[in-house]
């Protein structure tokens, strides 16, 4: 696999996007502006030794996030200490909300920095994939207990089509795996992904891709039950950044909208995940407030969480990230990595 996988840019209707957005965003900032005042009259008030709590969470989220990764390589024979793995998620995470699109320029590094500590290809490649996947699947989980403590009215409603598509998808994936036990199925299977592949050269490449991809997933946590420790992390990281938008709320002295809050936070993360803009500036400030206002706060209050919530999971980290990734960049230093087979 190439490292250009991992580095493609956004195109031009990604950038209309954006500035339609941030376009969108600034009108709405002008026409809430009294709005807007009173929230950061709250921001002002607000006591010095509560907010240790939101940032101790979002600090927690990232060690999850990173405890993730340092997972998977160490099933694949890469063993990594907490810290280092921490310090590139940190500095990742400053590259992906630096840019419009931040995503694939952060991949593109954190691999090349595996590839530069000596992680061999597939396995730098796999761990950023099932990585990706452990985070999106973590948080379509959130956002159905989301859902049903909020309900599938409002802002719910939306979820109604995910969740019949989740069941769908399960049903679909059980009936898959009682199939593949008969010889006759997998040979069928084989037959059409073998056709498939001789019809395109450029299927045939991401057939021959997907499928060291898979193999090396297979071998990094072989077993079902082996999956439940990297998951629960991966959720645990989701869990942690909704605590810190809880904890900005008690730091404000403002009542948790407990019913909405899982909801209204896993709604913004969709949009934001996307970062059509830097750091998806004014979707998830918009976004979120929108609905916490929506689940009973008042604007002000909504807009003051918000903007405190941001401070913590966005523009504090900006600076500390790209220390760290000057600092991770510059220095290679010898691969703290054993290129073996993990343990089981």
């Amino acid at each position: 696999m190439e490292e250009r996988t991992f580095g493609r840019r956004p195109g031009w209707g990604w950038w209309l996007a954006a500035v339609v957005l941030v376009a969108g965003a600034v009108l709405l900032a002008v026409s809430h502006r009294h709005e807007l005042a009173a929230a950061l009259g709250l921001l002002a008030r607000v006591r010095p030794d509560r907010l240790v709590v939101p940032a101790l969470c979002e600090a927690g989220s990232l060690v999850c996030f990173a405890a993730v990764q340092r997972r998977l390589l160490r099933a694949g024979g890469a063993a990594f200490g907490l810290r280092f793995m921490t310090c590139l998620a940190v500095a990742a995470n400053a590259v992906a909300g630096a840019l419009s699109g931040g995503a694939a320029f952060s991949a593109a590094w954190l691999y090349r920095q595996l590839r530069r500590r000596e992680v061999r290809q597939t396995l730098a490649a796999a761990v950023l994939v099932v990585a990706g996947v452990l985070s999106a699947v973590s948080l379509g989980l959130l956002l159905v207990l989301g859902a049903l403590a909020a309900g599938l009215g409002g802002p719910g409603a939306v979820l109604r089509p995910l969740i019949g598509l989740l069941v769908l998808a399960l049903a679909a994936g059980l009936a898959v795996l009682v199939l593949s036990r008969f010889e006759g199925f997998r040979d069928g299977m084989w037959q059409v992904w073998t056709w498939a592949g001789q019809r395109s050269r450029r299927l045939d490449q991401a057939e021959e891709a997907l499928t060291r991809l898979m193999q090396e997933a297979r071998a990094l946590q072989p077993g079902l039950h082996r999956w439940l420790h990297p998951f629960g992390l991966a959720l645990l990281n989701w869990v942690l950044d909704a605590a810190c938008l809880a904890a900005s709320l008690w730091a404000l002295g403002i009542g948790v909208p407990w019913r909405g809050l899982l909801l209204a936070y896993g709604l913004t993360q969709i949009p934001g995940s996307l970062r059509l803009t830097p750091g998806s500036i004014g979707i998830v400030e918009t976004g979120l407030a929108a609905l916490l206002v929506f689940y009973g706060l008042r604007a002000d209050q909504a807009i003051a969480a918000t903007l405190l919530y941001r401070i913590f999971s966005y523009w504090l980290l900006q600076p500390l990230g790209w220390a760290t990734w000057l600092a991770v960049t510059l220095h290679a230093g010898r691969a703290p990595v054993a290129q073996g087979r993990g343990s089981r």
